[in-house]
């Protein structure tokens, strides 16, 4: 499903661009966190980490009315949280990150909490990801930027702009308890923010 969304954009005459010099860490749980332009975003990253399972934290609300996307958020082993209800949010991710640790799949978090309509990065916050670090401690941090991806949507959901170039930069893997929490969210934080364009 995330190949055919990702290609049908092709047709717009978009181009989606991978960049990633390191290894990503095998038979270890990960957490991927990127900054978040466009449900566009979701697709690409989904089928570049196709062996590693990824799964979602996502706000509760996609849980229903999307073909396809709904289904699969709901019974993927992905995550919805309520961002009106702290309490279910932090005992969600809990969950979740235990649920990583123990299958060596792949988390998913954009910790703007929202997309970006302009391509700039809003606040990040740090809660989700301190969640998980904590409840998998043997994960891998990889941060990741995107770019131009926001443009798919400047004028809404339709019409989609035509001829975008997206790019997907993978940044240096980080052992999650190779550093104080502190450390680790502004190096995880500066890695995505100085790759955007």
């Amino acid at each position: 499903m995330n190949c055919s969304l990702t290609y049908l954009l092709y047709v717009l005459g978009t181009r989606i661009k991978f960049t990633n010099k390191y290894k990503i860490p095998k038979n270890v749980p990960l957490i991927v966190v990127s900054n978040h332009q466009s449900m566009h975003d979701i697709s690409p990253i989904s089928y570049y980490l196709r062996k590693q399972h990824p799964k979602f934290i996502s706000k509760i609300e996609l849980g229903k009315g999307i073909p396809s996307v709904s289904y699969n958020l709901r019974h993927g082993g992905s995550v919805l949280i309520d961002r009106k209800d702290p309490r279910q949010s932090l005992s969600a991710i809990r969950d979740f990150g235990k649920y990583i640790e123990k299958n060596n799949y792949a988390a998913v978090i954009f910790p703007e909490g929202t997309r970006s309509k302009n391509g700039v990065p809003r606040r990040f916050s740090e809660n989700g990801l301190k969640m998980l670090t904590k409840f998998a401690p043997s994960a891998y941090i990889i941060p990741v930027t995107i770019n131009n991806c926001w443009k798919l949507n400047k004028h809404g959901m339709f019409p989609l702009e035509v001829g975008v170039k997206v790019t997907f930069e993978f940044h240096e893997p980080i052992k999650a308890n190779s550093l104080k929490f502190e450390d680790l969210f502004k190096k995880v934080e500066s890695s995505i923010k100085n790759s955007v364009i």
